[in-house]
C-alpha cells in the first residue's frame, strides 16, 4: 500500500522539449529566424549599394515603358584601385586612359505582356544627339555628363523611359569573379591582348577575376572589333549570372556572404534603386533572355570620327521596345 500510495504520489517526468513545443512549431520558428536574417542581410547589402541621381526628371521627360527597363553600364573606373592592382588588371591609371567611360551599355528589357526578357546591347559607336552638346558616339554621353546625360541621351534618343540604373567599374566587376569562384567561357579562337592583359587558348576554361576583365575589354583582335566585343559581355554576363544564381553559390554561407558583400561594395545604382531590384534584374537575366545588339543602317565617318548610323531599322527597333513589345525578327539579329 504505501509503494502504491508513492507511486500516486511521484509527479510525471516532463516530456523531451521538442515534443512539449511540437515539431511544427519547431519548424515554424526556424523559419521565422531565416526569414528574419535574411532581410537583415538584404538591409545591409542595400545599405552598402553606392547612389547617384542618375534618372533625373527633364522637360518634356516621356511617360513608362510598358514593361521594365534597366540600363546596366561598366564603366573603365579605376575608382579605389591601387597601383599594384592597376598593373595586375592591366588597367592603367585613369589620367593614362583620359577620364572615366563606358566600356559596356547594355538594357535588360521585359515586356509587359510576360513575353521573354531582352539583353540589349547598345554599341559604344552609334551616333547620337547629345543634349547640350550635338552629335556625337554613344559613349561620349557618360564622358561629358555622367549617368544622368547618359540616361536622358539615350531616353530622348529612343523614346524609351529608363526605369533602374545600375554601373560597375573594372575593379568591382574583378571582385564578384573572383567572389563566385571564376567563371567558365567557352571560346572558338584563342584571344591575345597585351593591353588588357589577356592571353587565352581556344576551348573551354575558368576565368579569374583579372580574365574576365580582360575577356569584356578586348576588342583590338576582332574583325568587327565593338561589335564582337559587346557579344563577348552578353556571353559572359549571362555565364556569370548563371554561376551566381547556382545552388552552391546561394545556398552556402561562406560564399554567398562574400558575393553578397563584393557586390554591394562594387555597383552604383540611381537613388530610387535597392538590392532587391537588382536581384530582380539578375533572376531575369539567368533565365535565358534573348541577347540582341541594338541595330544600326550601317557605318560612316565625319568629325566624330567612324561611326555607326542610327537609321530606319536602329528606329524601328526601339519603337518596338517603346510600346512594349519585343522587336520583331527584322529588327534583330541574335547573337550569344
Amino acid at each position: 500500500r504505501a509503494t502504491s500510495a508513492a507511486r500516486r504520489g511521484r509527479r510525471p517526468g516532463r516530456a523531451p522539449l521538442w515534443r512539449r513545443i511540437g515539431p511544427l512549431r519547431i519548424v515554424g520558428l526556424v523559419l521565422v529566424l531565416v526569414l528574419t536574417l535574411g532581410v537583415v542581410t538584404a538591409l545591409w547589402a542595400d545599405s552598402k549599394l553606392q547612389r547617384i541621381d542618375a534618372l533625373t526628371d527633364y522637360p518634356g521627360r516621356g511617360g513608362n515603358t510598358p514593361g521594365t527597363v534597366t540600363l546596366l553600364v561598366g564603366t573603365d573606373s579605376r575608382e579605389g584601385l591601387t597601383p599594384e592592382q592597376q598593373t595586375q588588371l592591366s588597367t592603367g591609371s585613369e589620367s593614362d586612359a583620359g577620364g572615366k567611360r563606358t566600356d559596356t551599355m547594355m538594357l535588360v528589357y521585359t515586356p509587359r505582356g510576360g513575353d521573354r526578357t531582352m539583353l540589349i546591347s547598345l554599341p559604344r559607336d552609334l551616333l547620337v544627339n547629345i543634349p547640350g552638346y550635338g552629335e556625337n558616339k554613344l559613349n561620349a554621353a557618360y564622358t561629358f555628363g555622367g549617368p544622368p546625360l547618359l540616361t536622358q541621351t539615350l531616353e530622348q534618343q529612343t523614346g524609351v523611359r529608363i526605369d533602374h540604373y545600375a554601373e560597375i567599374g573594372f575593379g568591382g566587376f574583378a571582385a564578384i569573379v573572383d567572389a563566385v569562384g571564376g567563371v567558365d567561357i567557352c571560346i572558338e579562337e584563342p584571344i591575345v591582348d597585351p593591353l588588357a592583359g589577356l592571353d587565352l587558348a581556344a576551348g573551354c576554361q575558368t576565368l579569374a577575376g583579372p580574365q574576365a576583365l580582360g575577356f569584356v575589354r578586348t576588342r583590338y583582335g576582332f574583325a568587327e572589333q565593338d561589335l564582337q566585343r559587346v557579344r563577348n559581355q552578353r556571353q559572359f554576363l549571362g555565364a556569370l549570372m548563371r554561376k551566381t544564381l547556382s545552388p552552391g553559390n546561394l545556398l552556402n554561407p561562406f560564399t554567398a556572404v562574400p558575393l553578397l558583400n563584393s557586390g554591394a561594395e562594387a555597383v552604383t545604382v540611381d537613388t530610387g534603386d535597392h538590392i532587391w531590384t537588382l536581384a530582380r534584374v539578375m533572376w531575369r537575366l539567368g533565365n535565358d533572355p534573348l541577347t540582341v545588339t541594338a541595330p544600326h543602317d550601317g557605318m560612316a565617318s565625319g568629325s566624330v570620327g567612324s561611326y555607326l548610323t542610327w537609321g530606319p531599322t536602329t528606329t524601328g527597333f526601339f519603337d518596338a521596345v517603346a510600346a512594349g513589345r519585343t522587336p520583331g525578327p527584322e529588327y534583330i539579329d541574335v547573337g550569344p
